[in-house]
């Protein structure tokens, strides 16, 4: 019998341990922050150095139950498994976006410490925060239910409230958590009320029966359903910044804190891609051509605010939030094909995004002087004469979101766009390809700048943890040309969990 309950429980070994992990860090952290002051009263040292140690080793305990949590989902098998009477899928496709998931996480979690321990801001509740919006993330991601849905979804996003406003001494921080709440709070309430709307007309809020009544004759012409999954992309929508539901975005991007910048900008985009698929793939093929226009719709607003609005901006943070709400445009390309070469492309697209994200906000983060951060394009005047291996690195991984051949970029643009091309939807190939080249004229500004402006006062030296996260990004970058077929061969077998 034990035996029984614990081969059923099983599948959930990664996000049990990241729940029973977060909760064992955070009474850790509690009781270090008790016994520091009890030490300096007594005149003696708390074990092992108080509580900004203590904070420390949270995070560092943090970055090892995602690497264990990481190896138990690399574990998995490929086959689909169904739990909780249908609430919960572990699949393929769960597998191969829960390890970027937790690899997003755990990389804006290594470039988070000397960030707070310059800024005074070394914490141990932030890497709980983040492990607890993880957890949300993997269940948004093995959803099966509109009910698993909506408590994953909330579960990283009052996570993430907090992390936004997490500098309680900084206006802008307490402005974007703010914004974010409001937002956030608003977008969760359209996405509940077409949950109920699917649950009235159809009956369930199961995925498996939602699909069987898509799939039902005369289903495209059910305004019930079709109401609800508007409202129910709405919801959606808002996670991933598309527009018209991305005006949290820059906002929050700027005032936020720069390492959660980087994990806001990595992770939490990964699983509202793929609670987005999940939905649309999973839960919504037999009315594909409904869905489908709302998901072109998001594209084509998205790729073009992303082309235009970054132009002109001075601060790299506001820009790379344009950036992103462009990339997700180029993401919901391969979407709107609603074929298995369109989401084996989203899959492929969102692993290179990511990489490229992470990257890029190594080098934000290392844009500090002897009087402290900056986040201005200018301030990168001149940097090939100062740090060239920085400024070539940053300008490979700008060329890459750019689409320039022969980086990974390209080739993330190229899976999406064939795709859409493959289904038809030529206007959308044609009008992507537009965006990235008129997106091309920030990232290229940006390159300009660092290669042909006079010089300023140089940087700090980057430390350890920035130099080997951008290091390898770049590598990841270029070295994809040569070896795409891993990458390729696993994105094209989770998806096929939906084909």
């Amino acid at each position: 019998m034990q035996s029984s309950i614990f081969m059923s429980y099983a599948p959930l070994a990664p996000e049990i341990i990241i729940i029973v992990g977060a909760l064992a860090l955070l009474l850790y952290g509690a009781f270090a922050n008790v016994a520091e002051p009890a030490a300096e009263r007594t005149g003696e040292q708390a074990g092992g150095g108080g509580a900004e140690a203590a904070a420390e080793r949270v995070g560092w305990m943090a970055i090892l139950l995602l690497i264990i949590a990481g190896f138990f989902v690399w574990r998995q098998p490929m086959a689909s498994t169904v739990l909780f009477d249908g609430n919960l899928v572990i699949d393929g496709f769960g597998r191969f976006m829960k390890l970027l998931a937790l690899t997003g996480s755990a990389g804006a979690l290594l470039l988070s410490f000397n960030f707070m321990k310059d800024n005074n801001m070394l914490s141990y509740e932030y890497p709980v925060l983040v492990l607890m919006a993880t957890v949300g993330m993997m269940l948004m991601i093995s959803a099966g239910d509109l009910i698993t849905l909506y408590l994953g979804m909330e579960l990283q996003s009052l996570a993430l409230y907090v992390v936004a406003a997490l500098r309680r001494d900084s206006a802008r921080s307490s402005e974007a958590g703010l914004k974010y709440f409001v937002l956030g709070a608003l977008s969760s309430g359209i996405l509940l009320y077409g949950a109920s709307l699917i649950y009235g007309f159809i009956g369930s809020t199961s995925f498996a029966a939602i699909r069987d009544a898509a799939g039902a004759a005369g289903a495209g012409h059910d305004m019930g359903l079709i109401v609800g999954l508007v409202f129910l992309l709405v919801g959606l929508a808002f996670k991933i910044s598309a527009v018209p539901f991305h005006m949290w975005t820059p906002d929050v991007y700027e005032g936020a804190p720069t390492p959660v910048t980087a994990f806001l900008a990595s992770a939490p985009k990964i699983a509202g891609m793929a609670l987005l698929i999940r939905v649309v793939q999973g839960a919504l093929p037999g009315i594909t051509s409904q869905w489908q226009q709302i998901i072109v719709f998001l594209s084509i607003a998205s790729m073009v605010l992303g082309a235009f609005a970054a132009i002109g901006h001075t601060n790299i943070k506001r820009l790379i939030a344009y950036s992103a709400i462009g990339h997700m445009g180029f993401a919901l390309v391969g979407l709107a094909a609603a074929n298995l070469q369109g989401t084996q492309g989203v899959l492929i697209y969102l692993a290179i995004y990511l990489v490229t994200t992470l990257g890029t906000f190594a080098c934000i983060l290392s844009m500090r002087r002897a009087d402290g951060a900056v986040e201005e394009i200018s301030d990168l005047a001149g940097l090939a004469k100062t740090n060239l291996p920085m400024a070539a690195l940053l300008a490979v991984l700008f060329f890459s979101l750019t689409g320039i051949p022969p980086l990974a970029g390209f080739f993330a643009k190229f899976y999406v766009f064939a795709a859409a091309i493959k289904a038809g939807l030529f206007p959308l190939a044609i009008i992507g390809v537009v965006a990235s080249v008129i997106g091309a004229v920030y990232y290229l500004y940006v390159v300009k700048v660092m290669f042909f402006d006079e010089a300023k006062e140089q940087f700090l030296a980057m430390n350890m943890i920035e130099a080997v996260v951008l290091g390898v990004s770049g590598a990841l970058i270029v070295i994809y040309v040569a070896v795409p077929r891993l990458l390729v061969e696993a994105a094209t077998a989770a998806a096929k969990s939906f084909f």
